[in-house]
């Protein structure tokens, strides 16, 4: 057996084409939808990530707001950018590029976020909301690998998903999202014993580790769907994921690459909730009931 490819390029580049249509039909309307990004620092990654995002507005037809603030910017001036932001009606999402200088809490500056605009869905609010199924924005990641999921045609109920990785911005809320769509679920992390154990056993196995070769093929059940969410460079200048992909294609059924797999979505599913929400301020513009906020993202709303 050897596993079929789970295309990232193709399907974000699908969804894109579809995007335009969307952003005509808002500008007709008097909406140009608009995404802030802001960037804290000279992280040479970051900058690449910020150039990613932006390039993908252009494409799309998207307004991007690219702010770059010097590394040693106070955090009031960064809750002052981004309550700034917050009341702009030309911006409908708002994203701080992680990770953040020292001096810079976090949890403090993602909070100050409009939850509206938190298309990043790291907001309280909507990590909250995945627990009942009624986030406003589902974080990027793993929204984009739920629709990766479903072009293999795979049923998720009742399957057996591993997620190796237990970090707020992909393994938990991936988790979540699972077991919404009634999959049964097993989270492992850096302490979990005896990782083989675990993941021989997933019908569906999804790694977000940051280890290069973390899985290899004795790890992964005859007929596995393999989503690696890992990108690492390795000495040589190479860029891998988690998974032995040589070694694990020949036992899995679908895999992604990296790259090509999961990275292009996560770019794209930033893009689709910032439609989203702005698709919501054109429908909302007049409206004195703001509680269709509430409607959940993930039931289609």
């Amino acid at each position: 057996m050897t596993a079929q490819i789970i295309d990232g390029k193709a399907l974000s580049r699908q969804l894109r084409e579809g995007f335009k249509t969307r952003v005509a039909a808002l500008v007709e309307q008097g909406v140009t939808p608009g995404l802030a990004v802001i960037l804290v620092g000279d992280n040479p990654a970051s900058r690449v990530y910020v150039g990613n995002k932006v390039k993908a507005c252009e494409e799309c037809g998207v307004r991007s707001f690219h702010i770059a603030l010097p590394d040693d910017t106070p955090q009031a001036e960064v809750l002052a950018t981004i309550a700034r932001l917050n009341a702009d009606p030309a911006v409908h999402g708002i994203l701080i590029q992680l990770p953040l200088p020292p001096h810079i809490d976090g949890r403090s500056v993602l909070e100050a976020i409009s939850v509206h605009k938190d298309v990043d869905g790291f907001h309280l609010y909507n990590v909250g909301g995945l627990v009942v199924g009624n986030t406003i924005f589902p974080p990027c990641t793993p929204y984009g690998v739920q629709l990766l999921l479903d072009t293999t045609g795979t049923e998720v109920a009742g399957k057996n998903v591993v997620v190796v990785g237990a970090s707020n911005i992909v393994g938990k809320p991936m988790a979540l999202m699972l077991l919404q769509r009634e999959a049964t679920v097993t989270i492992c992390h850096a302490r979990t014993r005896d990782l083989a154990q675990h993941t021989i056993l997933a019908d569906i196995l999804i790694v977000a580790a940051g280890r290069p070769g973390l899985i290899v093929p004795q790890m992964v059940k005859h007929g596995a769907i393999v989503i690696d969410v890992g990108i690492n460079r390795l000495p040589d200048g190479k860029i891998v994921g988690d998974v032995d992909f040589n070694g694990v294609k020949e036992k899995a059924s679908w895999i992604t690459p990296v790259p090509g797999g999961v990275g292009p979505m996560t770019v794209t599913m930033l893009i689709e909730n910032t439609l989203r929400s702005a698709e919501r301020a054109l429908r909302l513009r007049h409206a004195d009931d703001y509680q269709e906020w509430e409607a959940p993202i993930l039931k289609g709303a």
